[in-house]
């Protein structure tokens, strides 16, 4: 692995041990106050949109998802989606009840249960949706249907996130620190099996 993709995953890492220090030590609380109030603006439109796009990361449409593309990947990147999934599940829940945050107590547009930190739906957009990223990069030959189509899929993943919060179940730090946490674990997960040709 090359020296920047250490330099990646350390940087991404420590950031997120210091955001978890700073949510266990609740020291997060301000700021999540702050960005929460700033994106705080809802309307029928945002309320549709939002709703709808975190279900792209919800259980049964990730499974059926990952289902579809394991079948009809032929070459190795499928193994990246199976490890980079189940890794980045495994990591969550087991962070998720080490920490054991609450949610928000924000008027809730969506029922959700379970612990807050970090956010789930946050990581396996990455976990998916970023391993969608990495295979349009490498298979993909025209110019303007990959950058269409990564840009897309990066807006996708940004909307998730936003959607956590918005719908008031999860706090920024929250989507931030599943942010952190899951890019890392995908780089791994591809620079590993790319080790392999």
């Amino acid at each position: 692995m090359k020296k920047r993709y250490y330099f990646i995953i350390g940087i991404l890492l420590i950031s997120f041990i210091f955001l978890t220090y700073l949510v266990v030590t609740n020291q997060t609380t301000n700021f999540d106050n702050a960005i929460y109030n700033f994106i705080f603006n809802r309307n029928n439109i945002l309320d549709f949109y939002f709703i709808n796009i975190t279900k792209l990361a919800n259980t049964i449409p990730v499974i059926c998802i990952v289902i579809v593309l394991l079948l009809l990947i032929q070459d190795k990147t499928r193994y990246i989606l199976g490890i980079a999934t189940i890794t980045t599940v495994l990591s969550n829940q087991g962070i998720k009840h080490l920490i054991q945050r609450v949610r928000p107590e924000h008027i809730k547009l969506i029922k959700q249960g379970g612990y807050s930190y970090p956010s789930g739906h946050t990581m396996i957009s990455i976990a998916l949706y970023g391993f969608l990223i990495y295979y349009v990069l490498k298979h993909i030959e025209n110019i303007y249907l990959k950058i269409i189509l990564v840009i897309l899929l990066t807006l996708l993943i940004i909307s998730i996130g936003l959607s956590r919060i918005y719908l008031g179940v999860h706090y920024p730090t929250d989507v931030l620190g599943g942010y952190l946490l899951s890019i890392p674990i995908l780089i791994l997960v591809i620079k590993g099996v790319e080790k392999y040709d």
